[in-house]
């Protein structure tokens, strides 16, 4: 069996704030989530709400921010023995794509310097002539046609544009995993079955995605897998369509239940559920299960002890953090 590409051993992230109005208070942002992504191309979509965790995992697994504890290990080493030599091969290969396009360009400077100085940081190519022809393959990669983009100011792109530059930049570096945090709500509904094309292209190619979208309808548009993050934790993990048709949280089922329908003979006001995923209406208990206040399955030990991660009665690639799953505790074998 090879050895995983990402692997990722019980991590925490915890912010404190130690303000003076806020005394020494402590917020858990992503809580013991544990996951891996095999050797071979795999596209794993994170998906949950605004405030579960989903892009402070993804800059932990970039070594943007520290831990407070477990592990991220790519390639079977640490990321928190990196040093400068370990990061440089480490941002060779695993690269992001952040939800702001126009945010991660200097506005002062050119597209043309924005890709050119990628190519000579990482030695991309051997001379100029083959700097220019590596710069514009990459972006008749993504779409777009050198003419309409080199020589112009980020401010000149629109941004379904800029962020298909910085898809040719990741292009350039054949990285073997890519992280995109809520890459596509910036830009309009024409592009963005396009960007997650491109997201299966690179996949066909050899390159791995984490995808982070609080959307269920384009989670399940790239396919692969998906993990369903509540509260800083990892509440389900599985194949997507054994999730989204058949899913096995609580949580995932209303996540699911909330999405409106397309009929428009079917209202969302009229289809939704009493249970209807409310965030700030969630009561949270560190030693409980995260949505035990919401849940209209809850049982007596969901308020004092987190639930095990066990199989899914649908299929056992599906895993689901939910004491229904775990015949100990199924009401069904009381």
């Amino acid at each position: 069996m090879s050895e995983a590409l990402l692997a990722v051993d019980r991590l925490s992230v915890v912010f404190r704030d130690t303000g003076l109005f806020q005394g020494n208070k402590t917020t858990v942002a992503v809580d013991d989530v544990s996951f891996e992504l095999p050797s071979e191309p795999t596209l794993v979509t994170i998906v949950g709400e605004s405030g579960s965790g989903k892009s402070t995992l993804a800059r932990t697994i970039l070594g943007l921010q520290r831990s407070a504890s477990g592990t991220v290990r790519y390639r079977n080493r640490d990321l928190s023995g990196f040093r400068g030599a370990d990061w440089h091969a480490f941002r060779r290969e695993v690269q992001p794509v952040f939800q702001d396009p126009y945010a991660t360009y200097n506005p002062f400077y050119r597209i043309d310097r924005v890709l050119k100085v990628l190519v000579r940081k990482f030695a991309l190519a051997s001379n100029d002539s083959d700097a220019e022809a590596l710069i514009e393959d990459a972006l008749r990669a993504v779409d777009l046609r050198p003419q309409d983009v080199l020589g112009r100011y980020p401010h000149q792109l629109s941004g379904g544009e800029r962020q298909r530059v910085m898809l040719a930049r990741v292009y350039m570096m054949k990285p073997k995993l890519i992280v995109a945090d809520e890459p596509i709500s910036m830009i309009d509904a024409a592009l963005r079955a396009l960007f997650l094309n491109i997201l299966l292209d690179f996949r066909d190619q050899g390159i791995s995605s984490i995808f982070i979208t609080h959307n269920l309808a384009t989670a399940y548009y790239l396919g692969g897998r998906i993990m369903v993050m509540c509260r800083g934790r990892m509440i389900e993990y599985g194949d997507m369509d054994q999730v989204v048709l058949h899913p096995s949280h609580p949580y995932t089922q209303l996540l699911i239940d909330s999405v409106p329908s397309h009929n428009p003979h079917h209202r969302w006001q009229e289809e939704r559920s009493e249970y209807a995923v409310d965030a700030s209406e969630f009561v949270f208990s560190e030693q409980a299960c995260v949505f035990e206040a919401r849940c209209p399955h809850a049982m007596d030990i969901c308020h004092h002890q987190r639930p095990p991660f066990v199989t899914a009665a649908t299929k056992a690639s599906q895993q689901s953090a939910c004491f229904l799953y775990h015949d100990e505790y199924r009401p069904d074998q009381a």
